[in-house]
């Protein structure tokens, strides 16, 4: 049976992909899957090899930057040069949580995130991705809200600041009691991050009962 269903999966998915995935929207999205794993690897390469921490983040800054600026981009030039597709569609979504969630386990690690706070926007997101395959089966369209937005602008502003914070450490540009404040700071953040992503969850949750409800 789960053979039969991975096959299924896959028969559907193979043409789709290789029909579509050569387009500069779907691009964006891929190498957004890609670089994930690649901050990841690199935040700890000081570790393993002898390249200075210095080194590393001005490496992990441009790849953050490009990781976030191209969540703009994909939905931008598939509304743009009329590039939706159902990869995009599919993908996009989760290579946003993806993203999202791999630095945030990074941050969590390091003791940037507070635990709570990694949970709650953990179980956010799956639930978030869960309900939109609902919404597809049923043929439903849910919108990005005003609420999810908010959300993704606090997510990107906390992790950004995460990496000021390793910038002024790791290059001694600030005392250890003003490193210390920020970070506090910093916290705060990411608890204003999880709350807001409740909420647009909540705000989700309602538009799908509604659009349920009209069918």
């Amino acid at each position: 049976m789960l053979a039969y269903f991975q096959k299924d999966v896959f028969d559907k998915l193979m043409p789709m992909i290789d029909t579509q995935i050569m387009n500069i929207a779907n691009f964006f999205t891929a190498t957004r899957m890609v670089a994930a794993p690649l901050f990841v690897i690199i935040y700890y390469l000081p570790n393993y090899v002898g390249i200075s921490q210095q080194t590393v983040l001005l490496i992990l800054v441009p790849l953050f930057i490009y990781m976030e600026f191209t969540d703009f981009l994909d939905g931008y030039y598939a509304r743009k040069l009329k590039q939706v597709s159902d990869f995009g569609k599919l993908f996009d979504p989760f290579a946003d949580v993806f993203a999202n969630l791999t630095v945030l386990l990074v941050f969590m690690l390091s003791g940037y995130v507070p635990l709570p706070v990694f949970i709650i926007i953990l179980y956010r997101e799956l639930n978030i991705l869960f309900l939109r395959m609902l919404a597809r089966g049923n043929g439903i369209t849910i919108g990005a809200k005003k609420g999810g937005k908010t959300k993704t602008v606090c997510y990107i502003l906390a992790e950004g600041f995460t990496l000021l914070i390793e910038l002024l450490i790791a290059f001694s540009f600030a005392e250890k009691s003003v490193t210390d404040t920020l970070i506090i700071i910093n916290k705060v953040l990411y608890w204003i991050a999880a709350l807001l992503s409740v909420g647009s969850f909540i705000d989700y949750l309602v538009s799908y009962r509604k659009s349920i409800r009209a069918l």
